[in-house]
């Protein structure tokens, strides 16, 4: 299969923030757009959680990206007027450096051996993409979910690296309920025998904890409002065997087991766990003395976006009014945009008739 991936490899040591060092990394990223003259004209993406640097479909890879309908000519983040960047976070599965990756001092996997990941080596990783092709400053960087956490993350650490911003359902920091959601998702997976402490092979990987844990998450990437309008009651086309009593017998129970079973295959467990933690570790007071407004004092921007969902419950709302207010004490030109996208935290990546023209209006004026 064509692919559009490419790779920077870091010839020194990565030394990651809580601690360890990471030798040989690489950062899988794809790119759209060409680079002007002043090599001033680039944005940045950082991605949630699960997905690779496929935000769109191009000459070299036409399949369709994560992001196919926001990427590209004549879309809201338009390739004809930017060049586009997006990076696999480090951590991830795809291409970049991971726990399922070699480590090339033992020549073993990493495993549980990684250090601990966070988001701001997250950060980082894109950071040093977007200096190996020689770009001093963005004209945007923009991100959802992990990757709204992953702006923020960014513009604390290199203020001078972006004039603007857009942070899409994320947050300053993970409220007790996300962390005891994905602390129980962990957990299905750690307890799964085939774990094995991590020391799983590529052939027998811990399924039945993945199931669970991609199933818990797909209950809460979308609303309960989404859940009635869109399947009821209805029944499953197949019903359970008679010597299952408790199977499936409801289409929504048909519709997580079909994802949980497509991602299965797509995503190691190791790395599900540690993407996953970093997610609760993030604290942008880290970078303020304790206090969001300080932390986002520290930013450079001169403009910055803010979108929030009224359905999330991973993100509540009130976690992007607490960034646009901190912005706008910080003395920044911000603007809040409040959805009432029916699905949940996952609107950024299905609701594209409402979150089109929010970005495209705030990019066209850069």
């Amino acid at each position: 299969m064509a692919t559009a991936r490419q790779y920077l490899k870091l010839a020194t040591p990565f030394p990651m923030r809580r601690g360890g060092v990471l030798h040989e990394v690489q950062i899988a990223y794809e790119t759209w757009g060409e680079l002007n003259a002043k090599r001033d004209n680039a944005v940045l993406i950082f991605t949630g959680l699960s997905p690779s640097a496929h935000a769109a479909s191009s000459a070299l890879d036409c399949s369709p990206g994560w992001w196919e309908d926001m990427v590209g000519p004549g879309r809201p983040i338009d390739t004809r007027r930017f060049f586009v960047l997006c990076v696999n976070s480090l951590g991830s599965v795809f291409g970049s450096t991971s726990p399922a990756s070699i480590n090339p001092l033992t020549g073993q996997p990493y495993r549980l051996s990684f250090p601990i990941l966070t988001v701001e080596d997250i950060a980082r990783g894109g950071y040093e993409v977007m200096r190996g092709l020689g770009i001093e400053q963005l004209r945007c960087v923009i991100g959802p979910s992990l990757g709204g956490m992953t702006v923020l993350a960014f513009a604390a650490l290199f203020p001078d690296s972006a004039r603007t911003l857009i942070s899409i359902s994320g947050a300053a920091r993970s409220t007790p309920f996300t962390i005891a959601l994905r602390s129980l998702q962990r957990e299905m997976i750690r307890k799964d025998p085939a774990w094995k402490e991590g020391n799983y092979s590529s052939d027998a990987v811990p399924v039945e904890g993945m199931r669970l844990a991609r199933k818990l998450g797909m209950i809460t990437y979308r609303s309960a409002k989404e859940w009635l309008l869109r399947f009821g009651r209805e029944r499953a086309s197949v019903e359970h065997k008679p010597d299952d009593p408790f199977g499936i017998d409801f289409e929504i129970e048909s519709y997580l087991e079909m994802h949980a079973a497509k991602f299965v295959g797509q995503f190691d467990p190791n790395a599900y766990l540690y993407l996953s933690r970093a997610m609760d570790l993030f604290d942008l007071t880290d970078h303020g003395e304790g206090s969001v407004v300080e932390a986002l004092k520290r930013f450079k921007i001169e403009r910055a976006l803010v979108i929030g969902v009224e359905t999330d419950l991973l993100f509540p709302i009130e976690q992007q009014q607490e960034l646009a207010d901190g912005l706008a004490m910080s003395g920044r030109q911000v603007k809040l945009v409040r959805l009432n996208s029916l699905q949940g935290h996952d609107s950024f990546l299905v609701d594209m008739d409402q979150f089109r023209p929010v970005i495209g209006d705030f990019l066209h004026g850069l």
